[in-house]
């Protein structure tokens, strides 16, 4: 009776947990907690050449995630960026590798992500990570982080 009960109660954990791991959401760990942002996927090219492009507002719990199928080095701008942003690099394990803060818009200068292969950047509102404590080390989760890899898989 009681390995049945600790079975289900297994199985409901499972569950709760498979939920909690969803493509339009990233959650983020770390020594200053934990947070969660609502996000859009960019997988493709035509995703990520458009990425935040013309837009006026981001909701502070909301942001874009950018997916490359292999790891490699990574570089960004903010032509036609009209709001400051955040961008966190993260290998595919999903650790935090560099963060840049409060890129400026409109700005064409390249923001590498430094020298490691990444496979992940997340865009959030400028100023939120260095407010939150979102620093190397983090860890990031999502279906898109390979379960073989992850650090801290869904």
């Amino acid at each position: 009776m009681i390995l049945r009960a600790l079975a289900c109660l297994f199985l409901l954990a499972s569950a709760v947990a498979a939920q909690d791991c969803r493509e339009d959401t990233v959650h983020l760990k770390g020594h200053w907690g934990e947070a969660r942002f609502a996000v859009e996927i960019a997988d493709d090219d035509a995703e990520r050449a458009q990425g935040l492009m013309h837009r006026e507002h981001l909701p502070s719990s909301a942001g874009m995630l950018f997916v490359y199928d292999r790891p490699q080095r990574l570089s960004f701008w903010m032509r036609n960026t009209l709001i400051p942003l955040d961008l966190i690099f993260i290998d595919q394990t999903g650790t935090v590798k560099t963060v840049h803060h409060s890129a400026q818009p409109l700005d064409e200068t390249p923001i590498p992500g430094g020298p490691d292969p990444l496979t992940h950047v997340l865009e959030i509102n400028g100023g939120l990570a260095k407010a939150m404590g979102i620093a190397p080390g983090t860890l990031v989760r999502h279906p898109t982080f390979p379960a073989s890899t992850a650090e801290w898989p869904c």
